[in-house]
C-alpha cells in the first residue's frame, strides 16, 4: 500500500473573541501501489482510487494516448521519460467521496458522469510536475534467467545466438534451435537458478537445451518429425515405451524440418508516474510516488511479439 500522511492545521478568524491554539488533523491517504488508465476526450487520466473512506488521486495530460506512452525506442534502451507541467489542462486532483466504496472503473472519462458518485471535496493542483516513465523488458520466458544466458561470458547478451537464427538467446524461446522450447527441456529442473543440473538425455557435453541433437543419433532433433510435421517433434513417437524419437537413439530417420516454430518476445511494460511540488490548499507534496501502470492497463497485443526466423 503507498500511505501518504497529510497534516492539516486550522485556523482561527481574527475577532473580539480568543480562540485556541488550532486543531491538528492527520489524514492518510492509504492507496495501493498500482494506478489506472483511461482515455478521455482530449487526453489521458491516470488514477488510484480507495475505499474506507473513499478517495481518489489522478492525474490529466491533454494530448496524449496510451501508444505515445507505450512507445518506447531500441535507440533510447527501451526507456521513455516524459516530464509534464501541471497546468489548468495536466491537473493533479484529490477527491473526496461520500459513497461507500468506488467502482474500479468508470469513474474517470465517462463522457456522463456516473449519477451515483457523490463528491464531497475535489481539490485541484495545477502547479507542479510529474514525470512518466516507461521502461521496457523483454524476455523469452523460458525457465532461464536472462543474466545466465550469456554463453560466452563477455557480458553481451545479444552476441550469444546458439542457433544462429538471429535471436539471442535470451530472447529465444527455443535457444538451440531444435524446435522443442527451451522450457520443455528442463534448464532448470529445480528452479534455483543453477544450470548445473540441466536435463542432459544424451550425457554429452551439452545440456538438450542447447544441444541440436538431444539423443545422439547423428539426427537433429528438429529433424525427427517421423509422424506429423509441425514443427514439434515431441508428439513424434515410433515406439511410445520409449518416448518421442528425438530422445530415442534407436530412431534415426531423417525427416529434414522446412522451418522453425513460431518465435515469441515477451514484453513486460512498466510505466511509473511521480509528482512533485503539488499545492493542493493545505495539502503540499514534495514528492510524491504514484506507482506502477497495472499490467492489466496494457493492451494484449503488446504483451508480446511473434519474430519470424528461417533456416540459414
Amino acid at each position: 500500500m503507498r500511505k501518504l500522511f497529510l497534516v492539516f492545521i486550522s485556523t482561527c478568524l481574527i475577532s473580539t473573541s480568543s480562540c485556541d491554539d488550532g486543531d491538528i488533523i492527520t489524514v492518510e491517504l492509504d492507496f495501493e501501489q498500482t494506478f489506472f488508465v483511461c482515455e478521455g476526450v482530449s487526453g489521458l487520466v491516470f488514477y488510484k482510487t480507495k475505499d474506507a473512506p473513499s478517495e481518489s488521486l489522478s492525474l490529466q495530460v491533454a494530448n496524449l494516448t496510451l501508444n505515445t506512452v507505450l512507445d518506447v525506442k531500441e535507440e533510447d534502451n527501451f526507456i521513455r521519460e516524459q516530464n509534464i507541467d501541471l497546468s489548468t489542462t495536466n491537473a493533479f486532483t484529490y477527491r473526496t467521496y461520500s459513497n461507500e466504496t468506488l467502482p474500479k472503473q468508470g469513474l474517470f472519462c465517462n463522457d456522463v458522469p456516473l449519477s451515483d458518485i457523490v463528491i464531497t471535496d475535489d481539490v485541484e493542483s495545477t502547479d507542479g510536475t510529474a514525470v512518466l516513465r516507461t521502461e521496457l523488458i523483454k524476455d523469452d520466458n523460458d525457465g532461464v534467467p536472462a543474466e545466465l544466458e550469456d554463453i560466452d561470458g563477455n557480458g553481451d547478451l545479444t552476441n550469444d545466438d546458439t542457433d544462429g537464427d538471429g535471436v539471442p538467446n535470451y530472447l529465444d524461446e527455443d535457444d538451440d534451435g531444435d524446435n522443442i522450447l527451451t522450457k520443455d527441456e528442463n534448464p532448470d529442473p529445480n528452479e534455483d537458478g543453477n544450470l548445473d543440473d540441466a536435463q542432459n538425455s544424451d550425457d554429452d557435453d551439452i545440456a538438450d537445451y542447447l544441444d541440436s541433437d538431444d539423443d545422439n543419433d547423428n539426427v537433429l532433433t528438429r529433424d525427427e518429425e517421423n509422424n506429423t510435421q509441425d514443427q514439434n517433434p515431441k508428439n513424434d513417437e515410433t515406439n511410445s515405451d520409449v518416448g518421442p524419437d528425438y530422445l530415442n537413439p534407436d530412431v534415426a530417420t531423417t525427416v529434414a524440418a522446412t522451418k522453425y516454430r513460431e518465435h515469441k518476445i515477451y514484453n513486460t511494460y512498466q510505466v511509473s508516474l511521480t509528482v512533485s511540488n503539488v499545492d493542493l490548499k493545505l495539502i503540499s507534496l514534495d514528492v510524491f510516488d504514484f506507482g506502477l501502470l497495472d499490467d492489466s492497463e496494457i493492451p494484449n497485443d503488446k504483451k508480446s511479439t511473434v519474430v519470424e526466423t528461417v533456416f540459414k
